[in-house]
């Protein structure tokens, strides 16, 4: 249930309802509308408690939210939640874009890949540390020393990095070291992780599950929201169907679909989402168009001869130099900005070519 308080209830006022909420052993979590405040009410819920806040000054009325998630609904949060780390915004009026490799390889690789990144001006380093496979025989990633690598090329070239975590007990390691925490989709339901993650205070990004429908999504971020971490963005990242000539199909209507039903960022990840690096770029693009926050590209200075065999939908260093010239010149359409790179994307050929 949600509690609507007047915007014009004094700050005392504001802090007797939550006082009076959590007296009843309830949770209470505050969000702030252009015309009122939402107190977001959960637990047990008794009708007393309902019926004495109705009568508390500052108290416009108390509905129930007719859906499972509630902390991520847009009911409970009007408005769009911006995230900031450091100098960036996600969510708000920028476009923001993770770029790197799948997987970090060594110190040498991904420093030079978030030199390119930066460059060309993407704001976040990706790159895997611990690589969740299908098959038990393929590679694994480096492990904490990944982790150590990329935080070193992400200082080095003023990026915020990101990087996946798989399971609960490697939660505080990754948040020592990345500014960002990724959920992959074979863990969106992985309660125990889930909740772990909100208990730290480092963004998470959680991408959809392969099967998994938008309620589904929106209730796994749940768990991270109710745990008390604020900061989670949604990933779309492709979904099982019957076609097999792309690796998943990237759904685009759930980028306004998500926005629709709920307040957090939706990031796009078309290079999981087609498997095809020819279908990366359009399909970048289309996600703009539809209205992503963010993108999470895979970018790789060899890809044909990446550890991970993700190379077939990674993009070559100028590829992804020139995508980002032209997200520069679409996103302004769409009502967003985008940072004007350091270098145009011509300058990366040379250097493949060496």
């Amino acid at each position: 249930m949600i509690t609507i308080v007047s915007k014009q209830a004094a700050r005392e006022q504001l802090n007797h309802i939550v006082e009076v909420i959590e007296q009843e052993g309830v949770q209470a979590h505050i969000a702030h509308a252009p015309d009122h405040t939402v107190v977001g009410m959960i637990g047990s819920i008794k009708p007393a408690l309902v019926e004495r806040l109705q009568q508390l000054p500052g108290v416009e009325k108390v509905e129930k939210v007719s859906k499972s998630y509630k902390l991520a609904s847009r009911e409970f949060h009007p408005e769009n939640t911006v995230i900031q780390i450091g100098d960036v915004k996600i969510g708000g009026g920028e476009l923001v874009v993770m770029g790197g490799p799948c997987a970090v390889e060594s110190a040498e690789q991904i420093d030079e890949i978030a030199r390119l990144v930066k460059a060309a001006g993407g704001q976040v380093l990706r790159g895997g540390a611990f690589k969740p496979r299908t098959g038990p025989y393929s590679f694994q990633g480096v492990g904490v020393e990944g982790l150590i690598m990329m935080a070193e090329a992400g200082k080095k070239h003023g990026l915020l990095t990101i990087t996946e975590v798989m399971t609960p007990e490697y939660v505080d390691i990754c948040a020592e070291y990345a500014d960002i925490l990724q959920v992959g989709t074979r863990n969106m339901q992985n309660f125990d992780l889930l909740r772990k993650l909100g208990e730290v205070r480092k963004p998470v990004l959680l991408k959809r599950g392969f099967s998994a429908t938008y309620d589904e999504l929106l209730n796994a971020a749940e768990y991270i929201l109710a745990g008390g971490n604020p900061d989670v963005m949604l990933c779309e990242r492709g979904i099982r169907t019957f076609e097999s000539y792309t690796r998943n199909t990237l759904d685009l209507s759930a980028i306004p679909v998500l926005q629709h039903l709920s307040h957090l960022p939706v990031i796009s990840d078309p290079s999981h989402g087609t498997g095809r690096r020819e279908l990366v770029e359009p399909m970048t693009r289309a996600s703009v168009a539809a209205g992503a926050d963010g993108l999470i590209i895979e970018m790789h200075t060899d890809p044909d001869n990446s550890m991970t065999g993700d190379g077939v939908q990674s993009l070559f260093p100028d590829q992804f130099a020139r995508l980002l010239r032209e997200l520069e010149q679409l996103s302004p359409i769409i009502g967003k900005s985008f940072a004007t790179p350091k270098a145009p994307a011509e300058s990366f050929i040379p250097q493949l070519q060496q």
